[in-house]
């Protein structure tokens, strides 16, 4: 079989798992009946087929652009701007803020694979524009989630996909995402928008960030930045 072929063949089995799963959900609100616990089991097994089924279309957009090609370069396609942004801000050294128009999904089976790669590609965006991303040695991760209670249905900070982010700037932003090298703060707050800003900066800044974060900086005329 080509291996053209064996891709297409993959990219069908895919499809194929993920209309069975939406088939159990389609009998379920068909007058079916089905646990809370298995609904939301099913609701998140048909999701993680959705992310693979894309995650292989986008290989083989790439694979097949002529004169591109090889998965992980820099994509075919530009990253849709709905899905969020990245900027650089700060005092002193540059800090950088991803915008994520999404809330941080469950994790409990793995860590989301197709927010890693999104947040991939944003960053390969960012830097096609022209950007320069900033490395780190020792860094501080701030995940601050903002939602109302009522389109929030995972309160629980450990329950939540942010791994996805850390295995996305390893290695490219920081040597490692160890505890030794990748401090992790997870923030919430209830807003009538459903956004996730992620911003890393050197672990020295710490203060600085949580200083312009609580509002002191604003207060007091220092920090004139749109972000914290």
């Amino acid at each position: 079989m080509s291996g053209m072929k064996q891709d297409m063949a993959r990219l069908q089995e895919l499809v194929g798992d993920t209309f069975t799963k939406t088939g159990s959900l389609v009998a379920a609100a068909d007058g079916g009946i089905m646990p809370p616990e298995k609904l939301q089991k099913t609701l998140e097994q048909t999701a993680d087929q959705f992310e693979r089924a894309t995650l292989e279309l986008r290989r083989l957009c790439e694979q097949t652009s002529p004169g591109v090609g090889g998965y992980a370069k820099r994509p075919t396609m530009k990253t849709l701007r709905i899905a969020g942004s990245v900027e650089t801000f700060g005092l002193g050294s540059a800090w950088l803020h991803i915008t994520l128009n999404t809330l941080l999904p469950h994790c409990r089976f793995q860590t989301p694979a197709y927010l890693t790669d999104t947040i991939r590609r944003l960053l390969d965006d960012y830097e096609a524009g022209g950007g320069t991303l900033p490395r780190f040695e020792q860094a501080l991760l701030v995940i601050d989630e903002h939602s109302d209670v009522s389109g929030r249905h995972i309160f629980d900070q450990d329950n939540k996909g942010w791994k996805a982010v850390s295995n996305a700037i390893k290695g490219r932003l920081i040597p490692d995402d160890d505890q030794y090298t990748l401090s992790v703060a997870l923030l919430s707050k209830r807003s009538a928008e459903s956004v996730c800003h992620i911003s890393l900066l050197d672990l020295r800044d710490a203060s600085d960030f949580f200083a312009g974060h609580s509002g002191y900086y604003a207060a007091n005329n220092i920090y004139e930045g749109r972000w914290p």
